[in-house]
């Protein structure tokens, strides 16, 4: 499948009422868009950190009642699984599509890391555009620019709270037309993925 952007039915998806019917929506609608770009992005990121790179597209699969607010795809180096690593998202809410460098609470070694960032923080600030984004929590889609946060602050929440996140990236806005043009999207989000290799060749060391 050829990879020809994203459309406000896409976005639409997230106000289809019911789990079932919002999933069934989700796996024939974005799902294909994820792998499609899978094809070209896994083997671009491989090509830039020097080892292959696996797609994982999110299943919900621990949902029983409600549905899923947003959905996304995972590049990670290990092919069982992404939430223990360092990885890269590329995901939908309900009025954006988001660019991650991931970590989440469930990494074991998320104290190194955190540890690793606070001590070369400016590998972060030298590297990253002050527009680009940071969250705290990947389940909720408020974010902060560069400029906005206190580095220093939420790399020592993610490193001592135990359910600290740190994700980084972009938020690309619903209505901005490079998301209807497949080419130049995968053209940015190669682009915010070197942006970001220096932060992840940091965190893999």
């Amino acid at each position: 499948m050829q990879f020809n952007g994203f459309n406000q039915h896409d976005f639409e998806t997230f106000q289809i009422e019911g789990l079932d019917e919002r999933m069934t929506v989700i796996q024939e609608r974005i799902q294909p868009k994820f792998q499609a770009i899978g094809d070209v992005i896994a083997a671009d990121l491989a090509a830039m950190i020097g080892n292959e790179m696996f797609l994982h597209i999110a299943k919900h699969a621990r949902r029983t009642v409600n549905p899923p607010s947003d959905t996304w795809s995972a590049y990670c180096h290990d092919k069982r699984g992404y939430k223990k690593h360092p990885h890269f998202q590329i995901g939908l809410w309900d009025d954006h599509l988001f660019l991650w460098l991931a970590y989440i609470y469930e990494m074991p070694n998320k104290n190194t890391i955190g540890n690793q960032f606070l001590q070369n923080s400016d590998v972060i600030t030298s590297n990253v555009p002050t527009d680009y984004v940071i969250s705290l929590d990947h389940t909720k889609k408020d974010a902060q620019t560069l400029e906005e946060i206190d580095l220093t602050k939420a790399l020592e929440r993610f490193t001592n709270v135990k359910k600290g996140e740190f994700l980084i990236g972009r938020h690309i806005s619903k209505d901005d037309p490079i998301l209807t043009d497949g080419d130049a999207l995968l053209t940015e989000i190669r682009t915010t993925f070197e942006t970001l290799l220096p932060i992840y060749k940091l965190s893999m060391k």
